[in-house]
């Protein structure tokens, strides 16, 4: 069988997030390898992962014609949408019961998972937030949108919405990560902002088609929201908040944690004021802090970066012909990311010398072109 065949069947019976399943993906050689290893000695395995051996392979064919009839694409490693960065989460230590790469994700939307995560920045927070926390929320999703940054987060009330609303309001659609099947509109109030999302960004989920949402599958959502992100920011969170779980693991995979301070009266602050205090989060005021401390981290959008290493701006780059100048627009249609992300590249690759803007659009200058 197939390995993303093989990793389909085995995410029908091994719970996401399962923090044995990295170990055993690894001491087998791979999910078609421990597929045939359960198979053969059922015993020894957990018991969940025996029911694999109830699977027929015809059970895969069902279940990606349900994905698709419901609009949804199954991608694992190696496939052209797939993000390098989530294969960290096997190098870190579980949080929270959770942990290890996912098997594989179920994609729904228009957008390109991989080119959107380039560049992204997670907003989290509190479900039950406070109208300061969802203004500020909104705004720092807004501007990271407007520097060329995707916004992640999980499409709850609240912190979350707050945070794919302002990225929507800049023109970029997101990602939106869930805790059910990626079918699902969940919570069912957030329908039409997940339609939004998906639209031209992605919603995105490890559990298959119709899968319920379950409380300790939002622990193991969390790790995804950090791994598709180069930081994070949490907006309001109580003492104990699941979004501090979410920072937990941005922390572990070495990526860059901040926290927006609130009144030291409010309960909804008490969590971001601790990670502050503790050294776990920096702390940041507005999306210009936020834009800072990501550009400061990892230099991404320094000029003197070669194009080759920036997949995002490459892909733009081939998307333009000599003869033929291009807008905006269109290239980013026809790469499923968003334009301010494909302005974004443009001036990179301009700064290069790699293409220039024209009445007519933008093409590569003639240095960087084939002779017609």
């Amino acid at each position: 069988m197939k390995d993303d065949r093989a990793r389909l069947l085995l995410s029908l019976n091994v719970e996401p997030g399962d923090p044995r399943l990295a170990s055993a993906l690894r001491e087998q050689g791979g999910a078609a390898a421990l597929l045939d290893a359960v198979r053969r000695r059922p015993a020894m395995w957990p018991e969940p992962w025996q029911h694999v051996t109830d699977g027929p392979e015809d059970q895969v064919e069902h279940m990606l014609r349900v994905g698709r009839e419901q609009g949804l694409r199954w991608i694992t490693p190696g496939h052209e949408e797939w993000p390098e960065q989530l294969a960290g989460l096997d190098e870190v230590e579980t949080a929270g019961g959770a942990g290890g790469a996912p098997l594989g994700l179920w994609c729904r939307g228009t957008g390109h998972l991989r080119l959107l995560s380039e560049h992204a920045v997670a907003v989290v927070g509190a479900r039950d937030c406070t109208t300061y926390g969802a203004e500020v929320a909104g705004d720092i999703a807004a501007s990271a949108a407007a520097s060329g940054f995707t916004v992640v987060s999980g499409a709850a009330f609240g912190i979350d919405a707050s945070a794919h609303r302002g990225g929507l309001a800049a023109g970029d659609a997101g990602i939106a990560v869930l805790a059910c099947g990626a079918d699902l509109d969940y919570p069912r109030a957030h329908a039409s902002l997940l339609g939004r999302i998906a639209e031209y960004g992605v919603v995105v989920s490890e559990y298959p088609p119709g899968r319920a949402a379950a409380r300790s599958r939002f622990l193991a959502r969390n790790r995804l929201i950090a791994a598709l992100a180069d930081g994070l920011v949490v907006v309001e969170a109580a003492h104990r908040s699941g979004s501090l779980n979410t920072l937990q693991w941005a922390d572990r995979l070495g990526r860059t944690t901040m926290a927006v301070p609130g009144p030291v009266t409010s309960a909804q602050s008490q969590g971001t004021h601790d990670a502050v205090r503790s050294g776990k989060a920096v702390l940041v005021g507005s999306g210009a802090d936020v834009v800072a401390e990501l550009v400061g981290f990892h230099g991404r959008i320094a000029k003197d970066r070669a194009v080759d290493v920036d997949p995002v701006a490459t892909a733009v780059f081939g998307q333009l012909h000599d003869a033929s100048p291009r807008q905006p627009a269109e290239i980013a249609r026809e790469l499923r990311i968003g334009t301010l992300h494909t302005v974004r590249a443009l001036r990179r690759l301009e700064a290069d010398g790699a293409v220039e803007a024209t009445a007519e659009g933008w093409q590569r200058t003639a240095t960087s072109s084939p002779a017609p």
